[in-house]
């Protein structure tokens, strides 16, 4: 059923918390919904650091592929060697893509009034002109393979440069590989699979080289497979970048495990939808969530925390909205510290041994279904109400009777979840007062 106060039209409720981001809870009637909106602007602190450690291997980046670019094509003019010209052009395209994705990640750790959602997507561009690049390379060596003359180079220019650059390829490569899945950068991503691509050419040039040593003209040749390298590089490079512009969703194993940690939550239903897309390698994720009640401080507050837990525990989500649709269910879950099956109830929640689990039905207050649960952690030395307090929110109750509402810890972790607690004294109350009604209308 859901609440009544989400007729009210048009009111708008809005909440900023100093430094933390903004929530914004709308209630509409045509949805008959609480809202729970946060467009983060700033991103987190995990995202920061990432993107200052991506810059600088970016930078570095730069300058290892110019210095490549500049000795590979020295050696391959005064040797007179096709494939390591090409090889060498190879390279300076990466030196303009490497640039690319400095800029992108640059970008990235900006902010814009005009760009709510952030500049993310920064990243992605620069992936874009990184392919671009590569394959007007690629297109370049092969037009050198068919067109240019076929002589033997000068072996003993070419290959001690040809060596000294495969080696140095493909140690920083794998090296860039490494840091860019670390810091969750498709950039720097695209970047160390353009030096592998650019190790795997310099490596059919050596192979070119070596033969030039023995007289078999092979540089045409070896020119015409590295343009195959450099096209295949930039054609995957390409298809990433669309489908992350094309707004991707994020893997489905993230995805299932964003929807069960909401879904852990004591006073969640379930989820309705999750939407997710990429941004620049990070993800931007949209739920809908059911709620266990109708009140609208409490929607509040376990959107603020659904929202706050997302952000914490996946680094790669950046922004996250929650939109809540409160819905009261027929019937609650009610749970009853007891010293024993059938017995009295116990004072000291931690401390009772049984908990009788009730689901009454809400419209008549008749119990459908009992049963007594033994409490795993109530002889527990160390940290006694924290272990209860979490047992206790694993059953997702709505109501915890209590003989006094006094501070302990797991008192403070049903209250934080939302859950109800219920004097027992005023429950007693509550049902003689009903049995009162009956007798009166008897």
């Amino acid at each position: 059923m859901v609440c009544s106060f989400l007729r009210l039209s048009g009111r708008k409720v809005v909440r900023s918390l100093g430094l933390a981001p903004r929530i914004v809870i709308f209630m509409k009637s045509t949805e008959k919904t609480s809202q729970v909106v946060k467009p983060q602007a700033k991103e987190a602190v995990t995202a920061h650091v990432e993107i200052k450690k991506a810059r600088s291997r970016a930078a570095l980046s730069i300058a290892l592929n110019l210095l490549l670019s500049i000795g590979k094509g020295v050696a391959g003019v005064l040797g007179g060697s096709s494939a390591l010209v090409g090889d060498a052009i190879h390279s300076a395209t990466d030196v303009v893509g490497s640039a690319a994705a400095y800029t992108g990640l640059w970008l990235a750790g900006k902010k814009h009034p005009s760009f709510p959602y952030g500049l993310y997507k920064a990243e992605t561009l620069a992936t874009l002109i990184t392919s671009i690049a590569v394959i007007l390379a690629g297109y370049e060596v092969a037009r050198r393979a068919l067109l240019g003359p076929n002589i033997l180079p000068d072996v003993a220019i070419t290959l001690p440069v040809a060596l000294i650059s495969l080696v140095i390829t493909f140690s920083f490569g794998f090296y860039q590989l490494r840091t860019g899945k670390k810091l969750h950068s498709k950039a720097l991503q695209a970047d160390a699979r353009d030096y592998l691509a650019d190790g795997l050419s310099t490596l059919v040039v050596v192979f070119s080289l070596i033969g030039a040593y023995y007289g078999v003209r092979l540089d045409r040749w070896a020119a015409g497979a590295v343009s195959i390298f450099i096209f295949w590089s930039g054609g995957n490079l390409l298809l990433r970048a669309l489908r992350d512009l094309m707004d991707e969703a994020i893997d489905r194993d993230t995805e299932r495990k964003i929807i069960s940690l909401v879904e852990t939550h004591p006073r969640v239903e379930n989820v309705e939808r999750c939407l997710s897309r990429m941004a620049g390698g990070r993800f931007i994720v949209d739920l809908d969530v059911i709620l266990r009640s109708c009140s609208l401080e409490l929607a509040h507050r376990i959107g603020h925390n659904l929202e706050n837990n997302i952000l914490q525990t996946f680094s790669q989500v950046v922004m996250t909205s929650v939109k809540i649709h409160s819905h009261e269910p027929d019937k609650l879950r009610r749970l009853t510290p007891v010293k024993k099956p059938e017995g009295v109830i116990e004072a000291h929640m931690a401390r009772a041994p049984w908990f009788l689990l009730e689901t009454i039905n809400r419209a008549d207050g008749n119990i459908s279904n009992h049963e007594y649960i033994r409490n795993p952690h109530w002889q527990a030395e160390t940290k006694k109400g924290f272990l209860v307090g979490k047992w206790l929110l694993g059953f997702k109750p709505d109501q915890v009777i209590v003989v006094e509402k006094k501070e302990g810890t797991a008192a403070a972790l049903l209250s934080e979840a939302g859950v109800e607690l219920i004097l027992s004294s005023d429950l007693a109350a509550e049902g003689k007062g009903r049995r009162k009604k009956l007798r009166i209308h008897a």
